[in-house]
């Protein structure tokens, strides 16, 4: 008789396990972006609102800043987003030059619309794994998010 072999677990290097995750993150991200509604506008435009939303209201400066696109480019995102009544512009209450952007209720129920979308459609697959996997997964979470936080190195 031979005696049984203990399968050898071989770990990724530090490098291979960030491709490993970044790779995980990007499909995993695919996958949300498309059971989130059917919409019209797009996900740099709904990437935007979302800011507002969390930040509450926002120049358009600050927006550009938050959102890391230059201010050409969150023109276009803004005038399609007011086009389509999902974000108001109100005067700065102490500059004149500026305005406030925000979202709109129209905005806000949008955003609530693809919140529940993605929550049920990630449910939906959360409830096929195991309690281990589970439990897995919410400690991977809590690691990502503190990973997310980390500021970054000067």
């Amino acid at each position: 008789m031979s005696a049984a072999r203990t399968p050898v677990i071989r770990r990724p290097t530090v490098a291979g396990l960030a491709g490993q995750v970044r790779d995980a993150i990007t499909r995993f991200n695919r996958r949300m972006r498309q059971a989130r509604p059917v919409g019209e506008i797009t996900m740099s435009q709904f990437s935007a609102l979302q800011s507002l939303e969390s930040a509450g209201a926002l120049t358009p400066r600050e927006l550009a800043d938050v959102e890391r696109v230059q201010p050409p480019t969150l023109t276009r995102i803004v005038a399609h987003l007011e086009e389509k009544g999902l974000i108001a512009r109100t005067p700065h209450p102490t500059d004149g030059r500026q305005v406030i952007l925000a979202p709109s209720e129209s905005g806000r129920a949008l955003i609530e619309e693809f919140k529940r979308s993605r929550e049920q459609w990630l449910a939906q697959r959360l409830a096929k794994l195991t309690v281990d996997e589970r439990d897995a997964l919410q400690r991977a979470a809590e690691i990502l998010a503190r990973i997310a936080r980390e500021p970054e190195p000067r």
